[in-house]
């Protein structure tokens, strides 16, 4: 894989939200502000961190990565599209009737897709598992796993934490995309998770806090993660719902709903000035 430096990947992540914009807003629906507020961890994920193919998607060295909050997977559509897995005018098919980009990652349909996700809370153990099947399978690929910071409100998001732990699972990285918003509003209003970092180290995980819109802070911590050993890593990723777009930014409105052709134009132009 070519190594890219981290102003390439900066501008590659802008060129990823652009896709986002103009993929949902030819759809008339999705998720823009959980797909924008992940674009530089999943820009840092496929094109400088993980091993992949995109002419053999199926390659069974490469490192897995699952999106646990399924609703944002117009941003891993976005990186698959422009890491040449499939054409990028293929992403304005995104939510049509027979189109290989559904709502939520379809696995059966579309190559590179490593999880059919969307059910929040089941992403980590999804990524548990196929961590153990590659240590079984004496498989040296690594699993990265996109946490959304409501679905942390779900049991089952910790009983796969402990289950990671238990098992010593050191080739799983979680990456919790922290925007601090869930559906019906800020997580802390609904649901508090603080301390957050506190809870995944009395579960026995490695923790590391960034900033998540900082490409070259996420590049560093990802490659540490790599190094750990006998435990898996979690990093919590401090981010900004609907990053990138003034309007959008933390702004819980645009949580599930598509820009209007209005605001499309619009953020086009401020993504253009980036």
């Amino acid at each position: 894989m070519e190594v890219r430096s981290i102003e390439e990947l900066t501008v590659i992540a802008t060129e990823v939200r652009k896709d986002i914009i103009r993929m949902l807003g030819a759809a008339g629906s999705g998720h823009p502000g959980g797909s924008l507020s992940a674009a530089d961890i999943v820009t840092a994920l496929y094109f400088r961190v993980m091993r992949g193919d995109p002419a053999n998607p199926q390659w069974p060295d490469r490192d897995r990565c699952v999106l646990s909050k399924g609703h944002a997977v117009p941003v891993i559509y976005a990186a698959m599209a422009q890491a040449g897995y499939f054409p990028r005018e293929e992403l304005m098919t995104l939510r049509q009737m027979g189109s290989r980009l559904q709502g939520h990652p379809d696995m059966r349909r579309l190559p590179g897709l490593e999880a059919c996700t969307g059910s929040l809370g089941q992403g980590l153990s999804i990524g548990a598992g196929i961590a153990l099947a590659g240590r079984l399978n004496r498989q040296a690929y690594r699993t990265y796993v996109i946490l959304s910071d409501g679905e942390c409100e779900e049991g089952q998001t910790w009983e796969a934490a402990a289950f990671a732990a238990f098992h010593h699972l050191d080739n799983l990285t979680a990456i919790l995309d922290y925007n601090k918003f869930q559906l019906e509003g800020p997580v802390k209003e609904i649901l508090d998770l603080e301390p957050m970092a506190e809870k995944w180290r009395s579960f026995n995980w490695i923790v590391r806090e960034i900033d998540g819109h900082n490409m070259a802070q996420i590049v560093e911590t990802l490659e540490w993660a790599k190094t750990n050993t006998g435990r898996p890593t979690i990093i919590i990723a401090h981010t900004v719902k609907g990053k990138g777009v003034s309007f959008m930014e933390n702004n819980n409105h645009f949580h599930g709903v598509s820009p209007t052709p209005e605001e499309t134009t619009k953020a086009l132009a401020e993504l253009e000035r980036a």
